[in-house]
């Protein structure tokens, strides 16, 4: 579809601001409102290859480290399960058409970053996609802990991989008929800066997506 750019750029802007003003005013939920039986905190590649090193390493990632660390010791003080998941690449990825060759399984990009290693606690779920939900490790995870229906998402990318995680999860219950609340917090996530890869943008465009799809995004959870 052509647009007339003028026009578009004008509506879009009216758009954009209105999204903007409804992400100042998100709340803050409180870790001791959750039921620590239902609840798990996931955690999607805070590795070493999307943060601090290889081709696809942003410093923009590194800023959701400090909540992640709050936000994981919360959950440990409350035995709140833990999941971490980690690229982890073969050499023969398609995705590798798509991106640069990145945290090929064994290498320390694959591995998941100091600060929240030394916390531990977590289950490691390796991944060969976008999207974590796919693993076969997880969805034995899911029927393993079917109790579990809140569910607390941070990490990197916010319109890459958690995104596609959230949504696949979220709608994994809706077709069950099944309650469930995926619970997005905006201080625990963040994407990156490259080319027109613009990632204010790409981060608002993916937080409203997940808002109008039935995602709970949170400005951070105490």
């Amino acid at each position: 579809m052509i647009v007339q750019k003028n026009e578009f750029l004008e509506k879009s802007n009216e758009t954009l601001g209105k999204i903007v003003d409804m992400l100042a005013e998100l709340p803050v939920i409180q870790i001791k409102d959750l039921q620590p039986e239902q609840t798990a905190l996931v955690i999607v590649d805070m590795i070493n290859g999307f943060v601090r090193e290889g081709a696809l390493a942003s410093n923009r990632a590194e800023k959701a480290i400090p909540a992640i660390v709050r936000l994981s010791k919360k959950c440990d003080e409350r035995n709140i399960k833990k999941l971490a998941f980690a690229d982890s690449h073969t050499n023969a990825s398609p995705e590798f058409g798509a991106y640069p060759e990145h945290c090929l399984a064994g290498s320390s990009e694959s591995e998941v970053v100091d600060e929240l290693k030394e916390i531990g606690g977590y289950k490691l779920i390796p991944k060969n996609s976008t999207n974590g939900f796919h693993e076969e490790e997880f969805r034995k995870w899911l029927k393993e802990n079917h109790q579990i229906n809140t569910f607390i998402v941070t990490g990197v990318c916010t319109n890459i991989c958690v995104e596609q995680f959230a949504l696949t999860l979220k709608t994994y219950f809706n077709k069950q008929n099944k309650k469930s609340r995926v619970i997005l917090p905006v201080n625990t996530v963040e994407t990156y800066d490259l080319g027109i890869h613009n990632g204010d943008l790409m981060n608002v465009m993916a937080l409203y997506n997940m808002i109008v799809n039935g995602i709970e995004v949170v400005a951070g959870v105490e």
